[in-house]
């Protein structure tokens, strides 16, 4: 056990040092396309960068010795050069990421002290439920205020914040919970509607209630993006829990009425979906298409490698450091750099679904599951709407755009990770070792 936690942590270290390595260089670059000259403060910065990343490592060290070594090195190097990115295109923002990459690190130190068995967080499921509706009602108190059009943000004294972003977190919590008490009634049907065979109303209605209250009001906010992305996420664990494909399907059709009952009745949804259609059409293109048509020619000048870094023109892309920095990536880094930064979403994700492969607790599972699935929603749908694949919805890229409050959930969502992947391997190697001693 001792061989494989102190393996784990080196590699965990030498991949910081190296994530450290190239953030820095990106860092310079993109003072040197941008001045012609290295910024004065490269040094102080890489100390600040590495010295952020040891006190994580060292958290991990120990508080989740036998964590996963892969997924803090790949969240660091994100968070690295999202922040380059941001520095670059808005240097008033610089200070207020470096700040709030902090706070997230402060915030996964916290976690992983706090939550010391994450299967323990189940029994407070209702509390994290009645949080998450809290939280979402918060913009709509005297705390709120409306921004780009969108109720979404309240204001504590100076720290302005998103509370969907954490509500995401109560709500995934509350799933994982309530599914892993019921999910084999709800693997069988026993309430019947005409031709339909559902499970027993109780038990899938508080489900539904929370799900539908969360909904409405990422709707009333005009925050169609989180909305997607909570019932994606809700699907998906249903669909884990009870490995029943019919919710899937039955979701998917309600889904696609939904949109077509927002297209219709919200004017804030049709343009979006036209726009989508066809960009380019003149009376669109320098309105409600304008972002997307600058964000395609910008990916379009990139290129296979890019102009290089603080040589492309991204700031005309509007909310670049936002919602499009994905953007300004493939403008700067190209198609090469770009494919990067999925490929480390993708080991993210796929260290998250191997976490819950091999979990042996029903809780542990669908949190990973949870987690993987948010971790890649978010990425998929705000790349899929620069791309052109999806309709455009406004939702930060993880670890990687501007904004504190999705950086220190994204940084507490990866210290729960740890903190299973640390109580999954714990236990394998505690049952491999009584197996082996003889009898």
């Amino acid at each position: 056990m001792t061989e494989l936690r102190s393996l784990r942590r080196r590699v965990e270290l030498g991949l910081i040092l190296l994530g450290t390595i190239i953030t820095a260089s990106a860092y310079a670059l993109a003072g040197l396309g941008t001045t012609a000259s290295l910024p004065a403060d490269v040094v102080p910065f890489l100390g600040v960068v590495l010295a952020l990343m040891i006190v994580a490592h060292l958290a991990v060290r120990r508080f989740a010795p036998n964590a996963d070594g892969l997924m803090l090195p790949l969240a660091a190097l994100l968070n690295g050069i999202g922040y380059v990115f941001v520095a670059r295109l808005d240097t008033e923002l610089a200070a207020p990421q470096a700040t709030w990459t902090a706070l997230g690190i402060a915030a996964f130190v916290a976690t992983l002290i706090v939550v010391r068995r994450p299967r323990d967080l189940q029994r407070y499921r209702y509390t994290f439920l009645l949080v998450g509706i809290l939280l979402l009602l918060l913009p709509f108190t005297p705390l709120g205020f409306e921004n780009l059009g969108a109720q979404i943000w309240a204001r504590i004294g100076p720290i302005a914040f998103q509370p969907g972003e954490l509500a995401k977190l109560a709500l995934l919590l509350f799933f994982a919970g309530y599914l892993v008490e019921n999910r084999e009634l709800l693997s069988v049907s026993t309430f019947k509607i005409g031709p339909l065979m559902l499970p027993d109303p109780k038990r899938l209605g508080p489900l539904l209630l929370a799900l539908g209250a969360a909904l409405v009001i990422f709707v009333y906010q005009s925050d169609l993006g989180p909305s997607l992305l909570l019932l994606m996420l809700f699907l998906v664990m249903v669909w884990v829990a009870t490995e029943r494909l019919s919710y899937l399907v039955l979701g998917s059709s309600l889904f696609a009425l939904g949109a077509y009952v927002a297209y219709t009745q919200f004017s804030h949804v049709a343009p979006r979906f036209e726009a989508w259609l066809d960009p380019w059409n003149p009376d669109l293109v320098r309105g409600e298409a304008y972002q997307i048509v600058q964000a395609t020619y910008a990916l379009a000048q990139g290129g296979l490698t890019g102009t290089g870094l603080g040589l492309g023109n991204p700031e005309r892309v509007p909310v670049v450091t936002t919602d499009f920095v994905f953007a300004a990536i493939g403008e700067e880094l190209g198609l090469l750099g770009g494919t990067a930064v999925l490929i480390c979403f993708l080991l993210l994700v796929g260290s998250a679904l191997r976490l819950s492969i091999v979990a042996d607790h029903a809780f542990d599972k669908l949190l990973a599951v949870g987690i993987a699935t948010l971790i890649a929603t978010q990425a998929f749908i705000i790349v899929g709407g620069i791309t052109r694949l999806l309709p455009l919805t406004g939702i930060a890229l993880p670890f990687v755009s501007y904004g504190g409050s999705s950086l220190v959930v994204n940084y507490v969502l990866l210290a729960l990770l740890l903190r299973l992947s640390d109580d999954v391997t714990t236990r394998q190697l505690r049952r491999v070792e009584r197996e082996a001693v003889p009898a």
